[in-house]
């Protein structure tokens, strides 16, 4: 081929690429729209099947799946629908196709929901997606308007009561005692609340500029970090009493794992440093969403080791 063809061609494909650039940008946005909520949903299936071994229950796989197929419903929706902070926050999703988000939304929720629905717990499969557009949207009924998004800590609350309640509640669905439901809704909801505050620091620019007032935007960064310590500390306190009187099973990887882990993001993710380079992002990733799953690689591990 003489150089002159060759660089006729790709003189073409440039011109090509230039023309339908709208639309390439358009198909990433959308993909990256499909796949942004996977590994919260992995990492939620993974922390419904924690739950179980907590609560020393046998780990229920249809529920650990529809558990992760109702999160990423949920956290698909919210991006989907869109909000004024996500423009600045979220800016690989500008241009998506929405409806497509929405659809796999739907499909997903309902495969979920109907899985749940067998085991009985249907209610649980609706709590995150109500509580979940109430955040994002809220409802207008006349004069009256209900909508959870924008005081100080709201949604740091409402993502550690939401999910705290979904995971521990479809573990402890067959358990006949409340407390240890109770600490596995502490521990969860407590951890929850942390990871979502861990992020609102890298979104304090589009968060200020919506006028969220989110824990760092309100309080700043050392009073949010002390904060979050704080909670952290009393939360596996709390774990670690239960461990040792039996009233949560013996499983002191997970909590000393989910403390050390806890300890390494606050104080090293609690800062904004304005654009976040590729490989925090990936690091800060791997700790915090991946964190539940580094939880079981190593009990499997440990377990195959002592057997």
């Amino acid at each position: 081929m003489s150089s002159n063809v060759f660089f006729g061609s790709f003189e073409r494909f440039l011109r090509y690429r230039r023309k339908n650039a709208p639309k390439f940008g358009r198909k990433n946005a959308t993909l990256e729209l499909l796949k942004s909520s996977v590994l919260v949903a992995f990492s939620g299936a993974l922390r419904i099947h924690i739950a179980f071994l907590l609560l020393q229950i046998h780990s229920n796989l249809f529920t650990c799946i529809a558990g992760g197929l109702v999160i990423y419903s949920v956290y698909t929706l919210d991006r989907a629908l869109g909000s004024e902070e996500d423009i600045v926050n979220r800016k690989e999703l500008n241009g998506s196709r929405k409806e497509i988000g929405l659809a796999a939304s739907m499909l997903t929720f309902v495969i979920g929901s109907y899985v749940l629905a067998k085991g009985g717990m249907l209610a649980l499969a609706f709590l995150p997606l109500i509580t979940g557009f109430l955040y994002s949207k809220g409802i207008k009924i006349g004069k009256f308007a209900l909508k959870l998004k924008g005081g100080l800590g709201v949604k740091n609350f409402v993502v550690g009561l939401t999910w705290g309640a979904f995971i521990s509640g479809l573990a402890g669905n067959t358990c006949r005692s409340m407390l240890p439901i109770f600490l596995v809704f502490t521990f969860f909801g407590v951890k929850l609340f942390i990871n979502s505050a861990i992020y609102d620091f890298k979104d304090i620019k589009g968060d200020t500029l919506a006028g969220l007032k989110t824990l760092p935007v309100s309080l700043g960064e050392r009073n949010t970090r002390n904060f979050l310590l704080g909670l952290h500390l009393f939360s596996h306190l709390i774990l670690g009493i239960a461990l040792i009187n039996g009233i949560l099973a013996f499983e002191p990887l997970i909590i000393l794992y989910s403390f050390i882990c806890g300890l390494v993001c606050i104080q090293n993710y609690t800062r904004y440093n304005g654009d976040e380079p590729p490989f925090r992002k990936l690091e800060r990733t791997i700790l915090v969403d991946g964190e539940s799953t580094s939880i079981i690689g190593l009990r499997a591990i440990a377990c195959a080791f002592l057997a």
